[in-house]
């Protein structure tokens, strides 16, 4: 295992590999699941997963199930069975839904599988990178699964991210920058970027001080990368009184998202 205050890389090994279940808002677990070998639901959690190498059959408790293959991905709040072959190798992250922030707006997964996964973001990021939101939110504040492309020949403007970053590099090849040092990225790397709390620092070996997560990504010029990160947050996401539904209903010419007497309480 490789860290710095930044930036931790994990073996591709079996197992459980970051445990965060203590943390205040955001509790989880993130395991590598490799050659088919168990993985033990727990009540009141719910998971997402992506396939990295190999296939695997995934069937849901209430009796419905689907093949995995490598580039896709899934989640699900209900208990589940995995069986893949032997080259199978997933992450998957595991997050307390009855603890931390969680509760407040009665988050659970929804059950899905998708991908594989484009060779674009849908969406502009910074610097020239792009971004898909594979899983979104289903209400604001809850986590998602994102899609990060980096084109060939990038270099990221250093920033901070306020809640952990849980990857995973799916295709190419790059390197993280951090004050603490240099990072090379490559398929199947295993990762975490710290989060920021807005107020704890780290002397560099230059010996200035930078906030805790500090970094950036760079592609060389003959290869792009893509990058599947796992958010426990958001800031973005539909509301009881502020979604599609019920915005674009209308009574008498007024949303009814503006018309309190007849909203669901």
């Amino acid at each position: 295992m490789i860290e710095n205050p930044a930036f931790v890389e994990f073996e591709q090994e079996h197992g459980l590999i970051f445990d965060q279940s203590d943390h205040e808002e955001y509790p989880l677990r993130y395991y590598c699941w490799a050659r088919n070998r168990g993985l033990e639901y727990k009540e009141g959690c719910s998971y997402y997963g992506f396939v990295m190498a190999g296939a695997a059959n995934i069937q849901f408790d209430e009796g419905h199930g689907q093949q995995l293959h490598r580039g896709q991905y899934w989640s699900t709040s209900e208990s589940f069975n995995l069986v893949g072959n032997q080259e199978c190798v997933m992450v998957i992250v595991e997050v307390e839904h009855t603890k931390g922030s969680y509760p407040a707006t009665s988050y659970r997964a929804m059950s899905m599988v998708g991908g594989p996964i484009e060779n674009h973001g849908r969406l502009r990021y910074i610097d020239g990178c792009t971004d898909s939101l594979l899983i979104p939110p289903v209400k604001l504040g809850d986590p998602c699964l994102n899609h990060l492309h980096f084109p060939p020949n990038i270099d990221q403007t250093p920033h901070t991210h306020p809640s952990h970053r849980i990857g995973i590099v799916a295709r190419g090849r790059g390197t993280c920058v951090t004050p603490w040092g240099e990072i090379p990225l490559y398929p199947g790397q295993i990762f975490v970027i710290k989060e920021w709390d807005g107020e704890t620092y780290e002397r560099t070996p230059e010996g200035d001080m930078q906030p805790v997560g500090t970094h950036k990504f760079r592609t060389p010029e003959n290869s792009g990368m893509d990058v599947i990160a796992f958010h426990p947050d958001s800031d973005f996401g539909p509301e009881d009184v502020d979604h599609p539904m019920i915005n674009r209903t209308i009574v008498g010419g007024v949303p009814a998202s503006e018309i309190d007497g007849i909203q669901t309480k």
